[in-house]
């Protein structure tokens, strides 16, 4: 789904207004595939069996603390098409770490 499309300018944050989430806390993140398609793995038994792309991103996750110094990763679970963890950040951030500000998205 691109940025500018009718179905992304129709979602509605789930940000608490007003807040400002450059300023140090824990933080709940969650990260869905594209179309939510089942690329991180697969659920056998009740366990979930991560694909190479799953591999990747828990590898990645564990791994932010030695990109980014301000913050430490807390739990956190990759499922088929989707991850949840708890990041938390140590001091104000001065730009974003990834990606934009969807506010200012193109129109």
């Amino acid at each position: 789904m691109r940025l500018n499309s009718p179905v992304w300018a129709a979602r509605k944050s789930t940000r608490l207004a007003g807040y400002d989430y450059s300023q140090p806390g824990v933080y709940f993140v969650t990260v869905v595939t594209e179309n939510r398609e089942c690329r991180f793995g697969r659920i056998e038994s009740d366990l979930i069996i991560l694909s190479e792309a799953g591999l990747m991103v828990k590898s990645i996750w564990e791994n932010l603390p030695l990109r980014f110094s301000n913050i430490s990763m807390d739990t956190f679970v990759v499922m088929p098409n989707h991850i949840h963890g708890l990041i938390a950040a140590y001091v104000p951030v001065a730009a974003p770490l990834v990606g934009h500000d969807r506010r200012k998205r193109p129109r």
